[in-house]
């Protein structure tokens, strides 16, 4: 997800809508469900419940952290922004489609979800075995 995004997330928890976060406040304007990982749902669940709303913070404040977090790990050249490149690229290897990783990523052109995958021949070619 976007970092913006990160700041609102809505998570269900019953029904339907179960193990999805739910981003109130997308680029795009418009409300958008983003299915859970296991790991994902796991954490969330040991937050405290303060609140409907998992991260209520900033988009600086994470933005400083993940300043701070880089700079503790001695890695250089390091921002936020290329660890939704790295998810969107990991998305493509596991196998999910076009559709599937603009629902995650909040893509509504697939012309720039493609600027966002950087696909390695070898994992195409263990696929294609």
């Amino acid at each position: 997800m976007r970092r913006s995004e990160n700041t609102f997330i809505a998570v269900a928890e019953y029904g339907s809508d179960a193990g999805l976060a739910i981003l109130l406040d997308t680029k795009n304007g418009s409300k958008r469900k983003v299915p859970l990982t296991r790991r994902a749902r796991c954490v969330i669940s040991q937050l405290p419940d303060c609140s409907s709303i998992v991260f209520n913070t900033t988009d600086y404040s994470i933005a400083m952290a993940g300043t701070v977090w880089v700079k503790r790990a001695g890695i250089k050249n390091l921002r936020f922004h290329d660890l939704r490149h790295e998810a969107v690229s990991r998305l493509f290897e596991a196998g999910l489609s076009v559709p599937e990783v603009a629902l995650v990523s909040g893509h509504k052109d697939f012309r720039m979800l493609a600027r966002y995958t950087h696909m390695k021949a070898e994992t195409l070619r263990l696929r294609i075995i």
